[in-house]
This record gives structure tokens, sequence and C-alpha cells, in this order.
């Protein structure tokens, strides 16, 4: 356990916390709000080839919608057939189902790490006992973002999830595809995947109220870049020849 505390440390918490106080002390305004966008289009630009690779995945799941429920259909009686032929679909159009988390599960430690990083980072003892030997102490750090908004204002922390909620909604809208707008008729799996596209806004929300506006300002500039990656990834895609649509 110990090995572990030591790993997330030295791997996530501490390369993130100083970056943001190089951040912070380098860009113009010394504005926290400014440098946690920043810290997420580099995260982000790290994160990018994995991010890609699964939002191919997302997009291939989605066009062979009618050959997988054509499988769900044919071995309705017979899950053992039904999952054998599912991944020979999976392995012949060469699509791994589990990719398309990916990118959120890699997130989920920054998330954690992040949220510690703002919970304890922004005490000037505290950052003297972990900053590297090259980043300079700014001492007191001001919450501020664009030098107007208070990050640890309620109300700002309210819009600023509210707008996360809505990014997260509208990146579930830019995912989906036509082949998997509408669920059939007893198709369960597809109607908790249409519920959650719109619980996942509402839970984004809430925990972003809860958290902080610093985490909103991250989770908001992400979701963004997101809808970015798969609007070109979509018209990349769409330009090709679907996958599931080969002769």
């Amino acid at each position: 356990m110990n090995f572990l505390l030591q790993l997330y440390q030295t791997v996530l918490f501490q390369p993130l916390l100083n970056g943001l106080v190089l951040l912070y002390v380098f860009l113009p305004g010394h504005d926290l709000g400014v440098a946690v966008v920043v810290l997420t289009l580099l995260i982000r630009l790290i994160l990018h080839p994995v991010s890609v690779k699964g939002l191919k995945s997302q997009k291939a799941l989605a066009y062979l919608q009618p050959k997988i429920k054509e499988i769900q259909e044919k071995f309705k009686n017979d899950r053992a057939r039904q999952s054998s032929a599912m991944m020979e679909l999976y392995r012949k159009e060469k699509i791994s189902p589990a990719s398309g988390c990916l990118p959120l599960l890699l997130q989920l430690p920054v998330i954690i790490a992040l949220y510690q990083v703002f919970l304890k980072g922004m005490d000037s003892r505290f950052l003297a006992d972990n900053l590297y030997g090259f980043v300079s102490n700014p001492g007191v750090i001001s919450s501020t973002f664009l030098g107007v908004f208070d990050l640890q204002n309620k109300i700002f922390v309210l819009v600023v999830a509210v707008l996360a909620g809505l990014a997260q909604f509208w990146q579930a809208k830019v995912s989906g595809s036509p082949a998997a707008a509408r669920p059939a008729a007893g198709d369960i799996a597809s109607m908790l995947q249409k519920q959650m596209l719109y619980i996942f806004p509402v839970l984004t929300v809430f925990i972003i109220y809860k958290v902080g506006g610093l985490i909103g300002v991250y989770w908001l500039s992400s979701t963004l870049i997101s809808v970015g990656e798969q609007y070109l990834a979509n018209r990349r895609l769409d330009t090709a020849r679907p996958v599931g649509n080969k002769n």
C-alpha cells in the first residue's frame, strides 16, 4: 500500500501540483483558472493518442449496431453462442469494446489527483514541502479566473457545473450515430445507454458543485476538448468507408 501511495505521489500528484504552480507563476496575470485550462490542454495532449483510439472504437461500434442487434436476435436463447459470435465480429472488425472506456479510465486518476492538488496544494506551507527545486513558491495563490471570477464563489461554481453538464450532454450527442439513435423494443442495454445520456450530465453538475470551481474548469475544458476530438474523428471516419459495411 505504501508503495502504491508513493507511486501515486511521484507519478501523478507532485507532477500535477508542480505543473499547475509553474503555469501559475509564468503565465501573465498569475491567473489560477487560466493555469488550470492550460494544464488541461497539456494533459489532453498527452492523452490524445489514447483518446483518438477510443473515439474510433466508439464510432466503429455505433456503425456495427445493426450487426450486433442481428446477432442478439439470432442467438437470443443461447447466450454462449451470442457471446462467441460477438467476439468473432469484434475480432473480424479489429475492434475492442473496452477501448472506448480507456480515455475516461485514464482521466479518473488525474481528476482525483487534481482534486487533492486543489484541496491541499494551495497552501504556501504545503507548497514549500512539495515543489521541485526549479519551481519557485508563489506564496499565496489567488483563486481567480480571467481576473474577474472567484473560483470559490458558489454562484460561479454552479454556473461552471451547469455548463460542464451541458457540455457532457453535447459530447454524448456528438459521439452518437443514427444507427444507435433509437433503441429497439426490449433492448435493455440500449435503453440504459439512452438513460445514461441524461443521467451523466446531471451527475456531472452535482459532483462539480460539491468539489468546487477548479475541478469544474478542468472538467468543462476537458469535455470541450473531447467534443472537438470527437467531431474531427467523426469527420474522418464518415468520409471513410463505414465499418461493418465492407463487401
